[in-house]
C-alpha cells in the first residue's frame, strides 16, 4: 500500500508518497514524470515521514537550509542511484553542471566518457525533487536548462537558497 500526501508550497502544490516509512515521492503537482499518479494503490492518510517532510519543506521555504533529512527510498537503476546520490552532495545555495556529474560518473563506473544528457535524463526523473536537489544542476554555461517542475520553480528555488539567477550563476 502507497500513501499520499498534499503539502502548499510558495511555488504551488505538492505531492508526496511513501510506503509507509519512508518517502518514495516528492513532486509538484502536475510536473512532468509525475508518478504519484501510477501509484497503484494509493491512499491519502497522516503518516510520520510526512509529518517530517512537512517540516523540512516549511524550514526550506523560510529560506533557511534543513540540518535533517526526512526518511527516503530510491526505488531506480542504478545509474540514476548514482546520479541522485551525487545531487545530494551539492550544497545548499551551490550549483553544479550536467557535463561535471558526468565526469564523476565516467569516473565511479570506470568508463572512458558519459554524456551529459544521459545524466541529465537521470536528474529529470528524480522522484524526490526538493530534498534531492536537482534544481541546483545546470547547463555547462551556468544557464538553467531543464527542471520537470519547470524553469520558473528552478529559478524561484535556486534565488530562495540566495543563488539569485540573473543569466547566469
Amino acid at each position: 500500500m502507497e500513501y499520499i500526501h498534499h503539502y502548499d508550497s510558495p511555488l504551488g502544490g505538492i505531492t508526496m508518497a511513501c510506503s509507509g516509512e519512508e518517502l518514495t515521492g516528492l513532486w509538484f503537482d502536475a510536473q512532468k514524470y509525475f508518478a504519484a499518479a501510477s501509484c497503484g494503490i494509493c491512499e491519502e492518510k497522516d503518516r510520520p515521514v510526512f509529518d517530517l517532510a512537512d517540516k523540512w519543506l516549511d524550514i526550506y521555504f523560510s529560506g533557511t537550509e534543513p540540518d535533517f533529512t526526512p526518511p527516503f527510498i530510491l526505488n531506480t537503476t542504478p545509474f540514476r542511484k548514482a546520479v541522485l546520490d551525487i545531487l545530494l552532495t551539492i550544497p545548499y545555495g551551490e550549483t553544479v553542471a550536467y557535463g561535471d556529474i558526468a565526469k564523476r560518473i565516467s569516473k565511479q563506473f570506470n568508463i572512458p566518457v558519459m554524456s551529459a544528457q544521459a545524466v541529465g535524463g537521470a536528474v529529470a526523473h528524480n522522484p524526490i525533487s526538493i530534498i534531492i536537489p536537482c534544481h541546483r544542476v545546470v547547463g555547462a554555461n551556468g544557464s538553467l536548462t531543464g527542471y520537470a517542475g519547470g524553469i520558473d520553480k528552478k529559478a524561484a528555488l535556486l534565488a530562495l537558497e540566495k543563488k539569485v539567477y540573473n543569466g547566469r550563476l
